[in-house]
């Protein structure tokens, strides 16, 4: 390919960008802007010049720090990434996580003294929503919460999104929501999207506790596992869900771009 003969032009007022040689496609690149305001980037090209020129135009029209993921394995994919100028900024393992209690070793768990565990669909928004502030700021304040795989749902101004109580599993103790597992119904395999516990409330087994009531009436629909995410750096998380037999199927670097 002669690569001088390559345009690049983006699609109207849109996040995709096309290479174009003579009118025939010889790459893509797409821009997703999640619910947090973070853009990430994705090009679809074989020949290493159309890449760089692709996102060398996309880093110029989209102003701001990016992102991008790129599976562990690929170290074509990771190069690439590097020489466009991205760095590592964080490193993910992903999970199959089996639902069936008799393999988790969930089905005899039981909510400490005091707590009880609200099934989904039960959750109030309102309390739901001052849990997700708190475990918003907790999270800033550790890890950080660009450690978290799956945002919550925060739009870029900082303020909170509308949560689907529909999707959550709650911990609730003296009236107050101290904990909650978030999933995502999905056609091919559910997402376990969060599992979080305030922190005066951590090391009671509440974790285990939402994690038996959501996996169990998961199991009990014909659902038999879903997958997770665990930043690398999250020690506790990734012991968790080894301890219910969750097997590491792969694993996701995330480069930024400032």
């Amino acid at each position: 390919m002669d690569t001088d003969t390559v345009v690049i032009a983006r699609v109207v007022e849109g996040l995709r960008w096309d290479a174009l040689d003579d009118d025939e496609v010889a790459g893509r690149g797409h821009a997703l802007r999640r619910p947090d305001g973070r853009v990430f980037l994705g090009v679809d090209a074989w020949d290493d010049d159309v890449f760089h020129r692709l996102v060398t135009t996309m880093l110029g029209d989209l102003p701001g720090t990016v992102y991008t993921l790129v599976d562990d394995d690929d170290r074509d994919a990771q190069t690439r990434w590097r020489d466009a100028g991205f760095v590592v900024c964080r490193q993910e393992r992903l999970y199959t996580v089996p639902t069936d209690p008799q393999v988790t070793g969930l089905d005899e768990v039981t909510p400490p003294p005091g707590v009880t565990i609200l099934p989904l669909g039960q959750a109030e928004e309102g309390p739901l929503s001052d849990l997700d502030r708190q475990v918003r700021a907790e999270v800033s304040a550790t890890l950080g919460w660009q450690s978290m795989p799956v945002e919550m749902f925060a739009r870029p101004d900082g303020t909170l999104g509308v949560l689907d109580a529909s999707k959550h599993v709650v911990a609730v103790q003296d009236g107050r929501y101290v904990g909650h597992a978030r999933i995502a119904l999905l056609p091919r395999r559910s997402r376990l999207g969060l599992v979080a516990v305030l922190e005066a409330h951590r090391r009671r087994g509440l974790a285990r506790a939402m994690l038996a009531e959501l996996l169990g009436s998961l199991h009990g629909t014909g659902i038999g596992s879903v997958f997770t995410e665990v930043d690398d750096r999250n020690a506790p998380a990734a012991a968790l869900f080894e301890a219910i037999g969750a097997q590491q199927v792969g694993g996701a670097m995330e480069l930024l771009h400032r």
